[in-house]
């Protein structure tokens, strides 16, 4: 994306495990530098995808050189901890108004992208029912996990096979999703997550379940009205499905009444990519508004 951005300019890429191997992006060729090599003091921003609590360090490092970071581990994110103070949340849409005058963005999980946008207008309009549950069911294709070579995601493991992990609401992103959930109004809301494992390389759909007070006669409206004029949201009259946002730097929302249950209950099913909305995407959407660009600039829509 960086190379086929029109503002944007590519100072260097590091990665260890493939430092002084070689890349090509159309005209542009890549060779990778060791992390501890890397010319910070070239760059106005830096992308940092570290580890998980191996991000922190780096970040300073960066900034040191007066580099601002959009940084997508979990290390500055709600919920992360003291660490999180130092970080303007990157959730575009609901965040956008904090991040000009960032030095460091903490770019969202991908999971919680889906979910968290999903939900917002429903937190902050108060329609959720006090000390409700909020159920999410949620599957993710293969690169969710990593760039790490594992046999249990091996082609061979994955293929014809769809399974849960995580299993008991312990997933990492929980504290990122229910931080969040807190701050955007929630009353007392818990959320249950159970991600699964798609035998398909990108993207997340996710199944949201959400007790409300009451049922109105199209509650896409909130949704419609609270995301207008968004480029990167869109509301469908259909539930979407990965082909809708693959590729695409999007989120795809559908939003229907639960019918024969006791309680009104919203059934809202999100999509995203997880590499772009969810991951690079999002990054290069808040690192164009930290540098005064197009929020649009080098993104596809």
């Amino acid at each position: 994306m960086i190379a086929r951005h029109p503002k944007l300019e590519l100072a260097f890429a590091s990665a260890n495990e493939q430092r002084g191997q070689h890349a090509r992006v159309g005209p542009l060729e890549i060779t990778y530098v060791a992390t501890e090599d890397a010319p910070l003091g070239n760059a106005e921003i830096v992308f940092t995808a570290l580890p998980h609590g191996a991000s922190a360090k780096w970040v300073g490092n960066a900034r040191s050189t007066g580099a601002r970071v959009v940084d997508l581990s979990s290390d500055f994110r709600p919920g992360a901890g003291e660490s999180a103070t130092n970080a303007e949340y990157g959730l575009t849409e609901l965040m956008r108004e904090n991040i000009p005058g960032a030095e460091i963005v903490a770019n969202p999980g991908c999971y919680p992208t889906a979910v968290l946008l999903a939900i917002a207008p429903l937190l902050k309009e108060g329609w959720v029912t006090p000390g409700a549950t909020i159920n999410v069911s949620a599957a993710s294709g293969v690169t969710g996990a990593g760039y790490a070579a594992r046999p249990d995601l091996l082609y061979a493991e994955v293929a014809e096979d769809f399974r849960a992990y995580a299993v008991g609401n312990e997933h990492r992103h929980l504290a990122e999703m229910q931080a969040v959930t807190n701050e955007l109004g929630g009353r007392n809301n818990d959320i249950l997550f159970t991600p699964h494992l798609l035998p398909v390389a990108r993207g997340i759909l996710a199944t949201i379940t959400v007790p409300i007070e009451e049922h109105t006669d199209d509650p896409s409206l909130l949704w419609k009205d609270c995301y207008s004029g968004e480029p990167f949201i869109e509301i469908a009259d259909a539930p979407p499905s990965l082909r809708d946002v693959i590729r695409r730097n999007v989120v795809r929302l559908s939003v229907t009444k639960a019918a024969n249950v006791r309680k009104p209950t919203l059934i809202i099913i999100s999509a995203i990519d997880n590499l772009m909305k969810g991951a690079a995407g999002q990054a290069l959407q808040n690192a164009n508004i930290l540098l005064g660009l197009s929020e649009q600039a080098g993104l596809p829509a």
